[in-house]
């Protein structure tokens, strides 16, 4: 911990710092990736693991003895310190009273959405409403919703920032219309009327939709689920000031390592109404076998199954020390600053005859609300689209990682591509042999979009080496023509 420490408390030691800071830090932390001659540009998909954070989390562990905590032994005793010195390090991060909120531990942000769906009270004249800009695991709630007879309502997104339609966001929260933030009823004994699950930053386009819509929700009588994992990294997430009832995050898009946790951090009142389906090592008090009853234990422990990851989870009180000795607000004006220079330079591709060469989904200026997240298609000098799989096979030859696909966000991909729902339907419960069978059925031009995705280790220098690649690759070339036919594998 304090050779982490040595390699960070320089950057801010002024109380200011600059771009030469984050330079330094890209030396000292992540300096493989110049030394491999690799270009990163998928924060969004994983955050890179500092150098200072893996050595640091060898040397504890190597250091000292550890045993599962469900004991009492010295071993276990030295886990379970570790392990609650992490939730009161998650919970000093946000901003969060530890009288409200409960920290969960979970191996990534989806089981930390698993937990909620499997256990949430879902019933029939219940809601459960989310917007179509979604992740993959926060859609499959939609799943819970409908078994246990709920109402699925999925709020659009509109405008060319695809943004979540306010509009609708109301009438879907209200039967009779009401602006959001009036006072709402919960039904007799206190139950929601339902859940609103969306997120605080797309992973597809960037945008970060509005924390003011928790209070809002919940005056309707709304439980709401954020999903954090994208927006955590480079934003201050104040958990005094917004009240979400339920908080996703995955801890290796913020600082890289350990990779496979995550948590829910939950406010206890909308925890207790969870009712788990099933029960598991860890998670009871007491039990019976031959007379079949069971109780759970009365607090976070309830909803960690089997034992938690006691070695790594004690890497997230590090790796938020870590990001505190930079400053998460520092981080988010460098990830910022980047993005403009991505999004200009974006903007200033084109072909000999001046049409563009570039296409973007979501804000196109930095100074709008988004993230470091911005997604795109390549254009032909014919306006057509470049297939993203083309686009995968030539940046990796030149060492460029970046993400190419719907990035598990069907919905904002339907938005961004204007699908109709017409003709999604036509795809629903047809087996086809091959994607490019779904890609014709849906008249689609390409599997999906490049997404470009910045974090703490980005410099100007990444931004360069794409634009660099784009214009000697693709400019004045035609879709189809000659080193652009080719299909890849997805």
């Amino acid at each position: 911990m304090e050779k982490a420490a040595e390699t960070t408390d320089h950057i801010h030691a002024d109380g200011t710092g600059g771009s030469g800071d984050f330079a330094d830090l890209r030396a000292r932390e992540f300096g493989y990736l110049d030394e491999g001659g690799h270009t990163y540009l998928d924060h969004t998909g994983a955050g890179l693991p500092p150098r200072s954070l893996v050595t640091g989390s060898a040397q504890r562990i190597t250091g000292g003895l550890f045993g599962n905590p469900h004991s009492e032994s010295p071993a276990s005793r030295a886990s379970g310190l570790l392990l609650s010195e992490a939730r009161q390090a998650v919970l000093r991060n946000f901003n969060a009273d530890p009288d409200e909120y409960a920290v969960i531990f979970t191996p990534n942000a989806t089981g930390a959405l698993r937990l909620v769906g499997e256990a949430y009270p879902f019933a029939r004249g219940g809601r459960l409403v989310m917007s179509l800009d979604n992740h993959n695991s926060v859609n499959g709630l939609r799943e819970y919703a409908r078994a246990r007879g709920a109402t699925t309502a999925y709020v659009p997104v509109s405008g060319p920032g695809l943004q979540i339609d306010e509009k609708r966001l109301r009438s879907a929260l209200s039967a009779r219309g009401r602006g959001i933030g009036l006072p709402g009823r919960r039904d007799g004994g206190g139950r929601s009327r339902g859940l609103l699950a969306y997120p605080a930053q797309s992973n597809f386009t960037g945008v970060q939709h509005p924390l003011e819509w928790i209070a809002g929700a919940q005056a309707y009588g709304y439980d709401v689920l954020l999903d954090a994992a994208a927006f955590v990294p480079a934003n201050p997430l104040d958990l005094s000031r917004y009240h979400p009832d339920f908080t996703v995050v995955s801890w290796y898009k913020v600082f890289g390592h350990p990779t496979g946790i995550g948590s829910l951090i939950a406010r206890r009142d909308a925890l207790a109404k969870l009712r788990r389906p099933w029960f598991s090592g860890g998670t009871i008090y007491a039990v019976s076998a031959q007379a079949q009853w069971h109780v759970l234990a009365d607090d976070e422990a309830a909803f960690e199954d089997g034992t938690v990851n006691f070695l790594s989870i004690p890497d997230i009180t590090a790796g938020l020390a870590w990001i505190d000795r930079i400053g998460i607000d520092r981080v988010h004006a460098h990830v910022t600053e980047l993005t403009g220079q991505l999004l200009a330079g974006l903007r200033a591709l084109q072909h000999s005859d001046g049409s563009p060469m570039v296409r973007v989904y979501g804000p196109e200026r930095a100074d709008a609300a988004r993230g470091g997240t911005v997604a795109l298609n390549l254009l032909g000098a014919d306006g057509r689209i470049v297939d993203e799989r083309i686009v995968t096979r030539d940046s990796a030859s030149r060492g460029i990682s970046l993400r190419t696909g719907c990035f598990c966000n069907p919905g904002a991909g339907e938005a961004a591509f204007a699908l109709p729902l017409r003709r999604l339907r036509s795809a629903a419960g047809k087996q086809l042999g091959s994607l490019e069978d779904y890609l014709e059925l849906l008249q689609l031009p390409s599997a999906g979009a490049v997404r470009i995705s910045l974090g703490v280790s980005s410099q100007a220098r990444d931004i360069e080496t794409f634009l660099t690649f784009v214009k000697q690759t693709y400019r004045d070339r035609v879709p189809g023509a000659a080193g652009l036919a080719a299909r890849v594998g997805c």
